[in-house]
């Protein structure tokens, strides 16, 4: 594991943990409030993972914390994969070829602006077979969801289905573009002789 990474974990562990501490002595838990079972057969606080029935401001506030910096390690692991994983090394050959002039998009160039270096869209097969398993992926957490709605069922899975249907349109706008977007990187002369 590379030295920023460690120290960015000791970082969040840090501050998280004052947080946490504080958070364990907020207020005390409520008591669950359920369906009398005699009458329906739903149970709306089943599920699968065991949760606080009441949480504390403080004790929200080191989830809002932690769920933020999940967020930031999503964001950071889905721009190296779209920079790392498909894209090939950087190579003379791929500075030669803009060099050369064999890479031209006039919308993009100017007088003050130049492509340095060009990668083609690689339009592997793999790309087709992500695109097509989280556009299914997709449509099955949007059925889910439209099924836990119109029927009389547990509704404590909305944000499951919600959370799975949103994450894979998002890694399918991940895929699509670490798979089929070419690779551009410009320079650009900066000054301030207006």
């Amino acid at each position: 594991m590379r030295r920023n990474t460690l120290l960015i974990g000791a970082m969040i562990v840090t501050v998280l943990l004052p947080m946490w501490f504080v958070a364990l002595h907020g207020e005390p838990p409520s008591e669950e409030v359920a369906i009398d079972e005699s009458v329906t057969e739903i149970r709306p606080l089943e599920g699968f993972v065991d949760a606080p029935n009441k949480l504390s401001p403080s004790q929200v506030g080191v989830v809002v914390w932690v769920a933020l910096f999940g967020l930031v390690g999503a964001l950071t692991a889905a721009h190296r994969f779209m920079n790392d994983a498909v894209r090939p090394p950087d190579d003379v050959d791929a500075a030669a070829e803009t060099d050369g002039g064999v890479v031209t998009l006039p919308w993009l160039e100017t007088g003050r602006r130049w492509i340095v270096e060009y990668h083609d869209a690689s339009d592997a097969i793999e790309g087709l077979i992500a695109m097509g398993g989280l556009t299914v992926l997709a449509i099955v957490f949007a059925a889910l969801f439209t099924g836990e709605y119109l029927t009389l069922a547990r509704t404590q899975y909305f944000g499951l289905y919600a959370a799975g249907m949103f994450t894979s349109l998002a890694l399918s706008t991940v895929a699509y573009y670490a798979w089929f977007m070419p690779h551009i990187e410009v320079a650009e002369r900066r000054g301030h002789d207006g």
